[in-house]
């Protein structure tokens, strides 16, 4: 007999449940490369305490299993009860540590490798050390910033949303239990009108990440549909990162209101 998915995805049954009740949830985006551990486990508390629903681990460049051993046994020492997902950049961001891994594919990507070969190599390791893998489809839009670079995509021009939404429904048809709009590390979010488009169509959750470093930001993606936002580069570099995550969950709160109103 086959087990129930409910018991063998865990993690995916939490941020199903989240999405569902809260309208749009909260990630907080932390690279080891660039976040000691004690600093990554007193954001992932104040995370927590806050009320971001999961914390991501991750980065493109110069991740390695050592540091995110390292960095999970901080943050789960300091009683962090969060999922940690890892967010690799190449095999080696995989930890044993980690409670699940976005199993990730960067389809806009013209390099096999960042479309299937490292999945195939890191699939072993996952089955292995018992991650719970959520599939993922990777797409990079805009200016793509360094992820964009790295996986040798092709950013999706933020002006042709009807082709983010053609990736995003082949997708959902090759069975991906989430899709991830990233708009680039630094660089300008995606636009309300591309996150509008695909969630109208496609019927697997939309996170969106990239760019969104303020409260009216956080507002205008969830408003058009966001089912999760995702927040990095401003954690890193804000000194009191409890104001950040704060205004931005604020953000999503509004514009998860704003979007249940029945429009004029």
């Amino acid at each position: 007999m086959l087990p129930e998915k409910s018991k063998r995805k865990r993690v995916y049954q939490y941020l199903l449940n989240r999405m569902q009740e809260d309208g749009c949830i909260h990630f907080a985006l932390i690279d080891p490369e660039k976040t000691d551990p004690d600093t990554a486990a007193k954001i992932s508390k104040i995370a927590e305490e806050e009320g971001t629903a999961a914390i991501m681990l991750g980065g493109s460049l110069g991740v390695a299993e050592e540091q995110l051993d390292k960095t999970i046994q901080a943050i789960k020492k300091n009683g962090v009860k969060l999922p940690i997902i890892l967010f690799p950049g190449n095999i080696n961001g995989i930890s044993r540590y980690a409670d699940a891994i976005w199993f990730l594919s960067v389809l806009n990507s013209t390099s096999i490798y960042h479309i299937i070969g490292a999945q195939v190599q890191g699939a072993v390791i996952v089955k292995r050390y018992g991650i719970e893998p959520l599939s993922l489809a990777y797409l990079i839009l805009g200016t793509g910033g360094a992820a964009g670079y790295v996986s040798y995509s092709r950013p999706i021009p933020f002006e042709h949303p009807e082709i983010a939404t053609a990736y995003a429904l082949a997708a959902e048809y090759l069975g991906f239990e989430f899709v991830y709009l990233e708009g680039g590390s630094g660089g300008k979010p995606v636009p309300e009108n591309v996150i509008l488009l695909v969630k109208k169509t496609v019927e697997i959750p939309v996170i969106v990440g990239g760019g969104i470093r303020t409260r009216e930001l956080a507002k205008r993606a969830a408003r058009a549909g966001a089912d999760a936002i995702v927040t990095g580069t401003v954690l890193e570099k804000e000194k009191d990162p409890r104001d950040v995550i704060i205004e931005i969950i604020e953000g999503i709160r509004e514009g998860v209101q704003e979007r249940a109103r029945p429009s004029t």
